[in-house]
Protein backbone atom coordinates (compact mmCIF):
# COMPACT_ATOMS: atom_id res chain seq x y z
CA UNK A 1 0.00 0.00 0.00
CA UNK A 2 1.11 3.84 -0.90
CA UNK A 3 1.57 6.23 2.01
CA UNK A 4 -0.96 7.98 0.34
CA UNK A 5 -3.56 5.20 0.63
CA UNK A 6 -2.27 4.26 4.05
CA UNK A 7 -2.95 7.64 5.35
CA UNK A 8 -6.67 7.78 3.49
CA UNK A 9 -7.30 4.56 4.90
CA UNK A 10 -6.44 5.61 8.26
CA UNK A 11 -9.13 8.62 7.75
CA UNK A 12 -11.82 6.33 6.92
CA UNK A 13 -10.88 3.73 9.94
CA UNK A 14 -13.28 5.57 11.80
CA UNK A 15 -16.03 4.57 9.73
CA UNK A 16 -17.47 1.12 10.37
CA UNK A 17 -16.52 -1.64 8.39
CA UNK A 18 -19.67 -3.78 8.90
CA UNK A 19 -24.05 -2.93 9.31
CA UNK A 20 -24.82 -2.24 13.06
CA UNK A 21 -25.84 -5.41 14.94
CA UNK A 22 -29.24 -3.53 15.66
CA UNK A 23 -29.57 -2.80 11.96
CA UNK A 24 -28.66 -6.55 10.53
CA UNK A 25 -31.55 -7.86 13.47
CA UNK A 26 -33.91 -5.04 12.26
CA UNK A 27 -33.18 -6.43 8.26
CA UNK A 28 -33.24 -10.30 8.77
CA UNK A 29 -36.46 -9.51 10.71
CA UNK A 30 -38.11 -8.16 7.93
CA UNK A 31 -37.15 -10.69 5.59
CA UNK A 32 -38.70 -13.12 7.64
CA UNK A 33 -41.94 -11.45 7.56
CA UNK A 34 -41.63 -10.72 4.10
CA UNK A 35 -41.53 -6.95 4.13
CA UNK A 36 -41.36 -5.17 1.03
CA UNK A 37 -39.92 -1.68 0.98
CA UNK A 38 -43.04 0.59 0.26
CA UNK A 39 -40.71 2.90 -1.70
CA UNK A 40 -38.93 0.91 -3.94
CA UNK A 41 -39.94 1.38 -7.83
CA UNK A 42 -42.82 -1.29 -8.75
CA UNK A 43 -42.66 -3.03 -11.80
CA UNK A 44 -46.58 -2.22 -12.22
CA UNK A 45 -45.80 1.25 -12.13
CA UNK A 46 -43.94 1.51 -14.93
CA UNK A 47 -44.29 4.79 -17.31
CA UNK A 48 -43.84 4.21 -21.05
CA UNK A 49 -44.26 6.90 -24.32
CA UNK A 50 -46.50 4.14 -25.51
CA UNK A 51 -48.21 0.91 -24.41
CA UNK A 52 -46.86 -1.68 -26.69
CA UNK A 53 -48.07 -4.89 -25.89
CA UNK A 54 -44.58 -6.37 -26.21
CA UNK A 55 -43.33 -4.01 -23.47
CA UNK A 56 -45.83 -4.77 -20.62
CA UNK A 57 -44.43 -5.89 -17.84
CA UNK A 58 -45.52 -9.47 -17.32
CA UNK A 59 -44.10 -12.78 -14.53
CA UNK A 60 -41.29 -13.18 -16.65
CA UNK A 61 -40.03 -10.60 -18.10
CA UNK A 62 -40.89 -7.68 -15.41
CA UNK A 63 -40.80 -4.17 -16.97
CA UNK A 64 -37.19 -2.90 -16.21
CA UNK A 65 -35.70 -6.12 -17.33
CA UNK A 66 -37.11 -5.62 -20.46
CA UNK A 67 -35.33 -2.10 -20.24
CA UNK A 68 -32.32 -3.64 -19.34
CA UNK A 69 -31.78 -6.11 -22.24
CA UNK A 70 -33.12 -3.20 -24.88
CA UNK A 71 -30.06 -1.03 -23.63
CA UNK A 72 -27.92 -4.53 -23.85
CA UNK A 73 -28.42 -4.69 -27.88
CA UNK A 74 -28.02 -1.34 -28.76
CA UNK A 75 -25.12 -0.81 -31.29
CA UNK A 76 -24.31 2.18 -28.28
CA UNK A 77 -23.43 -0.35 -25.75
CA UNK A 78 -21.51 -2.37 -27.85
CA UNK A 79 -19.01 0.61 -28.16
CA UNK A 80 -18.49 1.23 -24.54
CA UNK A 81 -15.52 -0.35 -24.45
CA UNK A 82 -14.18 1.68 -27.48
CA UNK A 83 -14.44 4.77 -25.59
CA UNK A 84 -12.07 6.43 -22.47
CA UNK A 85 -13.00 6.31 -19.06
CA UNK A 86 -9.75 8.56 -17.90
CA UNK A 87 -6.73 7.42 -20.60
CA UNK A 88 -7.28 7.68 -24.18
CA UNK A 89 -3.69 6.68 -25.70
CA UNK A 90 -1.93 3.84 -23.17
CA UNK A 91 -2.54 0.23 -24.64
CA UNK A 92 -2.62 -1.55 -21.47
CA UNK A 93 -5.44 -3.76 -21.33
CA UNK A 94 -5.93 -3.62 -17.22
CA UNK A 95 -7.35 0.02 -17.49
CA UNK A 96 -10.65 0.83 -17.43
CA UNK A 97 -12.79 1.09 -20.58
CA UNK A 98 -16.56 2.99 -20.22
CA UNK A 99 -17.45 -0.46 -20.64
CA UNK A 100 -16.42 -2.09 -17.42
CA UNK A 101 -16.78 1.35 -15.71
CA UNK A 102 -20.85 0.99 -16.52
CA UNK A 103 -20.78 -2.38 -15.26
CA UNK A 104 -19.11 -1.44 -11.65
CA UNK A 105 -21.63 1.42 -11.58
CA UNK A 106 -24.72 -1.35 -11.74
CA UNK A 107 -23.12 -3.83 -9.23
CA UNK A 108 -22.37 -1.52 -6.52
CA UNK A 109 -25.86 0.05 -6.83
CA UNK A 110 -27.05 -3.26 -7.11
CA UNK A 111 -25.70 -4.43 -3.60
CA UNK A 112 -26.96 -0.85 -2.14
CA UNK A 113 -30.71 -1.64 -3.76
CA UNK A 114 -30.87 -5.32 -2.59
CA UNK A 115 -29.78 -4.26 1.03
CA UNK A 116 -32.04 -1.70 1.06
CA UNK A 117 -35.03 -3.67 -0.58
CA UNK A 118 -35.52 -1.71 -3.77
CA UNK A 119 -35.63 -2.59 -7.22
CA UNK A 120 -32.65 -3.89 -8.11
CA UNK A 121 -33.55 -4.57 -12.42
CA UNK A 122 -34.42 -1.08 -12.53
CA UNK A 123 -31.41 0.06 -11.08
CA UNK A 124 -29.24 -2.12 -13.68
CA UNK A 125 -31.02 -0.80 -16.00
CA UNK A 126 -30.05 2.72 -14.81
CA UNK A 127 -26.30 1.82 -14.76
CA UNK A 128 -25.96 0.21 -18.01
CA UNK A 129 -27.52 3.14 -19.41
CA UNK A 130 -26.09 5.63 -18.12
CA UNK A 131 -23.06 6.88 -19.74
CA UNK A 132 -24.92 5.63 -23.34
CA UNK A 133 -24.60 9.57 -24.83
CA UNK A 134 -20.57 9.81 -23.75
CA UNK A 135 -18.14 10.86 -26.21
CA UNK A 136 -15.27 9.46 -27.51
CA UNK A 137 -11.94 10.64 -25.15
CA UNK A 138 -14.15 10.97 -21.71
CA UNK A 139 -14.72 14.38 -20.36
CA UNK A 140 -12.21 15.89 -22.55
CA UNK A 141 -14.12 14.99 -25.01
CA UNK A 142 -17.41 16.26 -23.68
CA UNK A 143 -15.95 19.43 -22.78
CA UNK A 144 -14.71 19.94 -26.41
CA UNK A 145 -18.15 18.95 -28.30
CA UNK A 146 -19.95 21.12 -25.41
CA UNK A 147 -17.86 24.51 -26.61
CA UNK A 148 -18.33 23.28 -30.46
CA UNK A 149 -22.67 23.08 -29.71
CA UNK A 150 -22.65 25.93 -27.92
CA UNK A 151 -20.61 28.01 -30.08
CA UNK A 152 -22.96 26.69 -33.48
CA UNK A 153 -26.29 26.50 -31.69
CA UNK A 154 -26.20 27.88 -28.50
CA UNK A 155 -27.03 24.51 -27.02
CA UNK A 156 -25.67 22.51 -23.89
CA UNK A 157 -23.64 19.00 -25.25
CA UNK A 158 -23.65 17.16 -22.21
CA UNK A 159 -23.48 13.51 -21.63
CA UNK A 160 -26.40 12.49 -19.51
CA UNK A 161 -28.90 14.31 -21.56
CA UNK A 162 -27.10 13.07 -24.98
CA UNK A 163 -27.39 9.74 -23.26
CA UNK A 164 -31.48 9.99 -23.22
CA UNK A 165 -31.11 11.36 -26.77
CA UNK A 166 -29.74 8.41 -27.69
CA UNK A 167 -32.18 5.50 -25.71
CA UNK A 168 -35.08 8.05 -26.36
CA UNK A 169 -34.77 9.43 -29.45
CA UNK A 170 -32.21 8.23 -32.02
CA UNK A 171 -33.06 4.48 -31.29
CA UNK A 172 -36.65 4.52 -30.33
CA UNK A 173 -36.69 1.94 -28.09
CA UNK A 174 -39.54 2.75 -25.42
CA UNK A 175 -37.58 2.69 -22.53
CA UNK A 176 -39.53 3.86 -19.26
CA UNK A 177 -39.80 7.04 -18.01
CA UNK A 178 -37.83 6.03 -14.56
CA UNK A 179 -34.83 4.66 -16.48
CA UNK A 180 -34.58 7.90 -18.62
CA UNK A 181 -34.97 9.78 -15.52
CA UNK A 182 -32.02 7.80 -13.90
CA UNK A 183 -29.65 8.18 -16.81
CA UNK A 184 -30.70 12.21 -17.04
CA UNK A 185 -29.88 13.03 -13.24
CA UNK A 186 -27.05 10.33 -12.94
CA UNK A 187 -24.48 12.72 -13.14
CA UNK A 188 -21.73 12.08 -10.42
CA UNK A 189 -19.59 15.44 -11.03
CA UNK A 190 -22.23 16.58 -8.30
CA UNK A 191 -22.10 15.15 -5.03
CA UNK A 192 -24.65 15.39 -2.53
CA UNK A 193 -24.99 14.00 0.62
CA UNK A 194 -28.91 13.17 0.83
CA UNK A 195 -30.84 12.55 -2.35
CA UNK A 196 -34.68 13.37 -2.35
CA UNK A 197 -37.51 12.58 -4.78
CA UNK A 198 -38.49 14.85 -7.07
CA UNK A 199 -42.00 14.05 -7.72
CA UNK A 200 -42.05 13.60 -11.43
CA UNK A 201 -44.94 11.64 -12.77
CA UNK A 202 -44.71 12.05 -16.62
CA UNK A 203 -43.73 12.57 -19.68
CA UNK A 204 -44.59 15.57 -20.58
CA UNK A 205 -42.82 17.55 -17.23
CA UNK A 206 -39.79 15.11 -18.30
CA UNK A 207 -39.29 17.12 -21.70
CA UNK A 208 -39.70 20.04 -20.55
CA UNK A 209 -36.66 19.14 -18.38
CA UNK A 210 -34.37 17.99 -21.22
CA UNK A 211 -35.58 20.66 -23.32
CA UNK A 212 -34.32 23.26 -20.29
CA UNK A 213 -30.95 20.94 -20.32
CA UNK A 214 -30.50 21.91 -23.70
CA UNK A 215 -30.24 25.54 -23.09
CA UNK A 216 -28.78 25.91 -19.79
CA UNK A 217 -25.57 24.51 -18.40
CA UNK A 218 -24.39 22.21 -15.88
CA UNK A 219 -25.07 24.63 -13.11
CA UNK A 220 -28.48 23.63 -14.17
CA UNK A 221 -28.25 20.37 -14.61
CA UNK A 222 -26.58 19.36 -11.34
CA UNK A 223 -30.02 20.62 -9.22
CA UNK A 224 -31.33 17.67 -11.18
CA UNK A 225 -33.43 15.12 -8.68
CA UNK A 226 -34.33 11.67 -9.20
CA UNK A 227 -38.03 10.35 -9.36
CA UNK A 228 -36.95 7.23 -7.65
CA UNK A 229 -34.60 5.77 -4.91
CA UNK A 230 -33.36 2.89 -7.27
CA UNK A 231 -31.74 6.20 -9.23
CA UNK A 232 -30.38 8.15 -6.55
CA UNK A 233 -28.33 4.51 -5.61
CA UNK A 234 -27.28 4.89 -9.27
CA UNK A 235 -26.19 8.69 -8.71
CA UNK A 236 -24.14 8.03 -5.44
CA UNK A 237 -22.58 4.50 -7.27
CA UNK A 238 -21.46 6.34 -9.77
CA UNK A 239 -19.19 8.82 -7.96
CA UNK A 240 -18.08 5.94 -5.77
CA UNK A 241 -16.96 3.71 -9.10
CA UNK A 242 -14.70 6.39 -10.14
CA UNK A 243 -13.41 7.92 -7.29
CA UNK A 244 -12.13 4.63 -6.04
CA UNK A 245 -11.34 2.76 -10.13
CA UNK A 246 -9.77 5.59 -11.45
CA UNK A 247 -7.38 5.89 -8.75
CA UNK A 248 -6.36 2.44 -8.48
CA UNK A 249 -5.80 2.72 -12.16
CA UNK A 250 -3.84 5.88 -12.27
CA UNK A 251 -1.70 4.65 -9.14
CA UNK A 252 -2.64 1.37 -7.48
CA UNK A 253 -3.04 0.96 -4.12
CA UNK A 254 -6.11 -0.21 -1.97
CA UNK A 255 -8.16 2.35 -1.89
CA UNK A 256 -10.64 1.39 -4.40
CA UNK A 257 -11.55 -1.48 -2.00
CA UNK A 258 -11.54 0.09 1.37
CA UNK A 259 -13.88 2.80 -0.43
CA UNK A 260 -16.30 0.51 -1.75
CA UNK A 261 -17.02 -1.55 1.40
CA UNK A 262 -17.29 1.41 3.79
CA UNK A 263 -19.42 3.47 1.11
CA UNK A 264 -21.94 0.57 0.75
CA UNK A 265 -22.58 -0.11 4.23
CA UNK A 266 -22.34 3.78 5.16
CA UNK A 267 -25.32 4.27 2.56
CA UNK A 268 -27.25 0.83 3.55
CA UNK A 269 -27.13 2.22 7.31
CA UNK A 270 -28.21 5.60 6.74
CA UNK A 271 -30.99 4.40 4.36
CA UNK A 272 -33.20 1.46 5.47
CA UNK A 273 -36.59 2.15 4.95
CA UNK A 274 -36.37 5.69 4.74
CA UNK A 275 -37.88 7.53 1.45
CA UNK A 276 -34.31 8.78 0.70
CA UNK A 277 -30.93 8.00 -0.24
CA UNK A 278 -28.26 9.29 2.98
CA UNK A 279 -25.17 8.94 3.81
CA UNK A 280 -22.81 10.53 6.94
CA UNK A 281 -20.79 13.47 7.11
CA UNK A 282 -17.82 11.29 7.11
CA UNK A 283 -18.39 9.35 4.38
CA UNK A 284 -19.59 12.83 2.19
CA UNK A 285 -16.54 14.73 3.18
CA UNK A 286 -14.27 11.99 2.54
CA UNK A 287 -15.87 11.52 -0.65
CA UNK A 288 -15.57 15.43 -2.01
CA UNK A 289 -12.14 15.20 -0.28
CA UNK A 290 -11.21 11.93 -2.63
CA UNK A 291 -12.70 13.34 -5.53
CA UNK A 292 -10.63 16.86 -5.26
CA UNK A 293 -7.86 14.76 -4.94
CA UNK A 294 -8.33 12.31 -7.73
CA UNK A 295 -8.42 15.82 -10.18
CA UNK A 296 -5.60 17.24 -8.27
CA UNK A 297 -3.37 13.60 -9.04
CA UNK A 298 -4.99 11.95 -12.07
CA UNK A 299 -7.75 14.05 -14.33
CA UNK A 300 -5.55 17.14 -14.48
CA UNK A 301 -1.69 15.74 -14.10
CA UNK A 302 -1.72 11.98 -15.11
CA UNK A 303 -4.41 11.82 -18.19
CA UNK A 304 -2.93 12.07 -21.48
CA UNK A 305 -5.75 13.63 -23.16
CA UNK A 306 -5.56 16.92 -20.92
CA UNK A 307 -1.85 16.92 -22.19
CA UNK A 308 -3.13 17.19 -25.96
CA UNK A 309 -6.10 18.74 -25.50
CA UNK A 310 -4.70 21.73 -28.11
CA UNK A 311 -4.22 19.21 -30.80
CA UNK A 312 -7.74 17.36 -29.78
CA UNK A 313 -9.68 20.67 -30.02
CA UNK A 314 -8.42 20.81 -33.39
CA UNK A 315 -9.79 17.45 -34.31
CA UNK A 316 -12.27 18.17 -33.15
CA UNK A 317 -13.38 21.53 -35.07
CA UNK A 318 -11.51 19.61 -37.90
CA UNK A 319 -14.24 16.88 -37.68
CA UNK A 320 -17.30 18.59 -37.31
CA UNK A 321 -16.72 21.13 -40.18
CA UNK A 322 -16.02 18.64 -42.92
CA UNK A 323 -19.00 16.15 -41.64
CA UNK A 324 -21.26 19.44 -41.96
CA UNK A 325 -19.91 20.20 -45.09
CA UNK A 326 -20.51 16.68 -46.43
CA UNK A 327 -24.31 17.20 -44.83
CA UNK A 328 -25.22 20.39 -46.88
CA UNK A 329 -23.83 19.06 -49.75
CA UNK A 330 -25.81 15.67 -49.41
CA UNK A 331 -22.36 13.82 -50.23
CA UNK A 332 -23.84 10.13 -49.39
CA UNK A 333 -20.55 8.63 -49.96
CA UNK A 334 -19.62 10.14 -46.48
CA UNK A 335 -18.93 8.41 -43.63
CA UNK A 336 -21.68 9.93 -41.98
CA UNK A 337 -24.21 9.21 -44.19
CA UNK A 338 -22.25 5.23 -44.70
CA UNK A 339 -21.43 5.27 -40.88
CA UNK A 340 -24.27 7.08 -38.94
CA UNK A 341 -27.21 7.80 -40.49
CA UNK A 342 -28.03 4.65 -42.64
CA UNK A 343 -27.05 2.77 -39.57
CA UNK A 344 -29.62 4.29 -37.38
CA UNK A 345 -32.50 4.68 -40.09
CA UNK A 346 -31.90 0.87 -40.27
CA UNK A 347 -31.88 0.18 -36.59
CA UNK A 348 -35.59 2.38 -36.59
CA UNK A 349 -37.34 1.30 -39.81
CA UNK A 350 -38.00 -1.81 -37.43
CA UNK A 351 -40.64 0.49 -35.20
CA UNK A 352 -41.74 2.42 -38.04
CA UNK A 353 -39.88 5.57 -38.15
CA UNK A 354 -36.51 7.18 -39.48
CA UNK A 355 -33.72 9.14 -37.87
CA UNK A 356 -34.94 13.07 -39.11
CA UNK A 357 -31.06 14.34 -39.62
CA UNK A 358 -32.13 16.90 -42.45
CA UNK A 359 -33.79 19.06 -39.98
CA UNK A 360 -30.59 20.03 -37.87
CA UNK A 361 -27.41 19.59 -39.29
CA UNK A 362 -25.57 20.38 -36.58
CA UNK A 363 -27.38 18.37 -34.09
CA UNK A 364 -26.72 15.32 -36.83
CA UNK A 365 -23.10 16.11 -36.33
CA UNK A 366 -23.03 15.87 -32.42
CA UNK A 367 -24.93 12.80 -32.74
CA UNK A 368 -22.41 11.34 -34.90
CA UNK A 369 -19.13 12.88 -33.49
CA UNK A 370 -20.57 11.32 -29.68
CA UNK A 371 -21.46 7.83 -30.83
CA UNK A 372 -17.64 7.34 -32.10
CA UNK A 373 -14.84 5.61 -30.04
CA UNK A 374 -11.88 6.39 -29.43
CA UNK A 375 -10.21 4.25 -32.10
CA UNK A 376 -12.96 5.13 -35.21
CA UNK A 377 -12.68 8.75 -34.10
CA UNK A 378 -8.43 8.77 -34.43
CA UNK A 379 -8.55 6.46 -37.71
CA UNK A 380 -11.31 8.83 -39.68
CA UNK A 381 -9.36 12.09 -38.14
CA UNK A 382 -5.81 11.22 -39.26
CA UNK A 383 -7.16 9.88 -42.29
CA UNK A 384 -9.10 12.95 -43.44
CA UNK A 385 -6.62 14.96 -41.71
CA UNK A 386 -2.93 13.74 -41.97
CA UNK A 387 -1.27 16.64 -40.27
CA UNK A 388 -2.98 15.72 -36.69
CA UNK A 389 -0.32 14.68 -34.43
CA UNK A 390 -2.17 11.98 -32.45
CA UNK A 391 0.16 9.84 -30.53
CA UNK A 392 0.99 6.55 -31.57
CA UNK A 393 -0.89 3.83 -29.42
CA UNK A 394 1.46 0.61 -28.55
CA UNK A 395 2.02 -2.04 -25.73
CA UNK A 396 5.98 -2.39 -26.69
CA UNK A 397 7.01 0.88 -25.07
CA UNK A 398 4.47 0.76 -21.89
Amino acid sequence: MSKTDSTLCERLNSMPDHLSSALVSRMEGDRARGWTNPYRALDEGVIRREDRPADRNSIWRPSYVRDTEKILHLPAYNRYNGKTQVFSFRSNDDLSRRGLHVQLVARIARDIGRALGLNCDLIEAIGLGHDLGHTPFGHTGEALLNDISEARTGRSFLHNVHSVRVLDGLYGRNLSLQTLDGVLCHNGEYEQRVFELSGLSGFDEFDRIVDRCYASDFNYVKTLRPMTLEACVVRISDIIAYVGRDRQDAMGGRYNSWILSRASIDIVEHSYGRDRIEMSEELFEEIRRAKRENYEMIYHSVAIEEERKDMMARAFGLMYEHFLGDLKAHDESSAIFRHHIARIDKALAHYGRSYDWSSDFDQTVIDYIASMTDGYFIELACTLFPELDFPQRTYINE
